[in-house]
């Protein structure tokens, strides 16, 4: 959703609150329960020591995996706006960023720092499209996510 007037556009950014980032993450969390449960099995049932090692390591990765997704999801990070406001020059960007110092990340320039505006794509297997804006002193800021839809709307 995006907001235009003559002198202000807006345009929100989504975060990590997206459908494949959902799947995901139960797809990780149900796999390393799976596995739980294999090494589980394997231990009561026989001793077969390396079986168990190697479970038990993917089901410590699987859940760390699975954690990191869903707080990135529960945190949305990545979600925020672009601001640009003819009427006094100014760009400001805004995105929501991990816990910590750093957890909202706010840029501020004026418009005539901006030098030029930037789309790079990726063609192959794992495409990428992503549009840049290079500001003097800054240098190269992405605009767009790699999934979204570079025409205008």
């Amino acid at each position: 959703m995006n907001w235009l007037s003559k002198r202000i556009w807006i345009e929100l950014i989504t975060g990590s609150r997206k459908t494949s980032n959902f799947c995901w993450a139960c797809i990780h969390f149900l796999g390393s329960l799976g596995f739980l449960l294999v090494g589980t099995s394997s231990y009561l049932g026989k001793f077969f020591f390396p079986q168990r090692i190697v479970m038990s390591f993917c089901v410590i990765a699987g859940l760390f995996i699975s954690s990191y997704l869903w707080c990135t999801i529960s945190w949305n990070v990545g979600r925020g706006y672009d601001r640009f406001d003819r009427k006094n020059g100014i760009v400001c960007i805004f995105r929501w960023g991990f816990l910590g110092l750093n957890r909202c990340i706010f840029l501020q320039f004026i418009m005539r720092d901006i030098q030029s505006i930037r789309i790079e794509v990726k063609e192959g297997h794992f495409s990428r499209r992503v549009l840049y804006m290079e500001i003097r002193g800054w240098g190269a800021i992405p605009l767009t996510r790699t999934n979204e839809n570079l025409t205008p709307r």
